[in-house]
């Protein structure tokens, strides 16, 4: 056991493991039932509106609120959810027609503020390929709009997650990511409503904060890991440096389609370089000069986990650069989060020893750096236990 962890008191130690534990309890939530967006196209023409959609139709079905999970295995009725997953897709395509009934009743779209009734054309429901892995749907709804309509809006249900919302046939169309609960505003039918760069680099910062936190728990043990070797600005700038070039580089070729690496093969390699960094926290003393090169490696493959995200929202052709842009910031800001409070914790952590030390009046006020290597040796075997799971989860099971 590492003489450092021993040598701490009781009421130390007890705060060293209980930090570390709600980080791993937080991370363990982390499967592979991911909320999804879903993914609209628009079409007004000839007097008529048709909405394609791919969209996870059991989800919606069970009354799962979608805006507040990442998971829906973490949701209070994730068993109705299952009860859904477990029919085959011809029995999810015969409850379409309510999910298409409770849509009308928003109304999801209005045609110069009048309600459009939109009828199921095509329902394609797949059985399930895999388990672990949301089931996703296409189906095609339309209705008639009145002669001369200017402008159509789209709203969304609350509960109902994320609505990307894509207009076709259209010079300048309309790209927006709606909320559960909100509407995309009126959208001119002649289109020119495509979002300026500043808009579309605003918008797409939060998505990419949403991957880390709450989403990206796999992100989160990673960079965890990067804090872990030492709370010195150095060694830590090297590390996520590095990280950031690397994941950045990675997620442009990905988005743009130029590496397309299947996620069977990049999810057990991100958490594989997870466990990797876990154990040597445990076993180092302090930044070697292989730990930037071996990060950015790493740093590739997170960032093909992070275009595979993208792939999820789509990027607008005409914004690319912007949307890009901005969802690497909304990352690199999540994963300042993530280090800025786990320094908050430690230091909370040892004010407190500290306090209980001068209270009991001991002799020996406790050392910063002591905490800290006990903090981070239970820190990173824990990350380092979740990952190996993760590890045979993503290929034996």
């Amino acid at each position: 056991m590492n003489v450092a962890f021993v040598r701490m008191p009781l009421k130390l130690r007890f705060w060293a493991v209980l930090s570390t534990l709600c980080w791993a309890a937080w991370a363990s939530m982390a499967s592979a039932h991911e909320v999804v967006p879903t993914i609209a196209d628009l079409t007004v023409a000839d007097g008529a509106v048709e909405f394609a959609v791919r969209v996870n139709v059991e989800a919606q079905l069970s009354g799962i609120d979608l805006d507040e999970i990442a998971d829906t295995d973490n949701a209070d009725n994730a068993a109705d959810y299952d009860v859904l997953r477990a029919l085959s897709g011809a029995e999810v395509a015969d409850r379409v027609p309510t999910l298409t009934a409770t849509w009308n009743a928003l109304p999801l779209v209005l045609a110069d503020g009048v309600p459009v009734v939109l009828t199921l054309d095509d329902v394609n429901v797949p059985d399930v390929p895999n388990d672990e892995l949301a089931r996703i749907s296409d189906l095609v709804l339309s209705g008639s709009v009145p002669t001369g309509t200017r402008a159509v809006q789209v709203a969304w249900p609350d509960g109902a997650g994320d609505l990307v919302l894509r207009q076709q046939g259209v010079k300048e169309p309309f790209t927006g990511l709606i909320s559960g609960g909100s509407n995309s505003g009126p959208i001119a039918v002649s289109g020119g409503d495509e979002a300026s760069g500043w808009q579309t680099f605003g918008a797409y910062v939060p998505v990419g904060f949403d991957h880390i936190l709450p989403k990206g728990l796999d992100h989160i043990l990673f960079v965890l890991g990067l804090f872990f070797l030492s709370t010195k600005i150095g060694p830590l700038l090297w590390q996520v440096t590095a990280f950031t070039l690397a994941h950045t580089v990675t997620l442009a070729v990905g988005a743009l389609g130029l590496v397309v690496i299947p996620g069977s093969i990049v999810e057990p390699l991100i958490a594989a370089s997870i466990v990797y960094v876990a154990v040597e926290n445990i076993f180092a003393r302090g930044l070697n000069r292989w730990r930037p090169a071996i990060v950015f490696g790493f740093g590739l493959l997170h960032g093909l986990g992070f275009a595979s995200v993208l792939g999820d929202f789509g990027l607008p052709e005409g914004q690319f650069i912007p949307a890009l842009i901005g969802f690497n910031v909304g990352v690199e800001l999540g994963q300042l989060t993530v280090i800025a409070l786990a320094a908050i914790a430690l230091w909370l952590g040892v004010r407190a020893a500290r306090m209980a030390d001068l209270e009991g009046q001991e002799e020996t006020i406790t050392d910063y750096n002591v905490m800290f290597r006990a903090w981070s040796m239970t820190g990173s075997l824990i990350i380092a236990v979740i990952a190996i799971y993760w590890v045979i989860e993503r290929t034996l099971l």
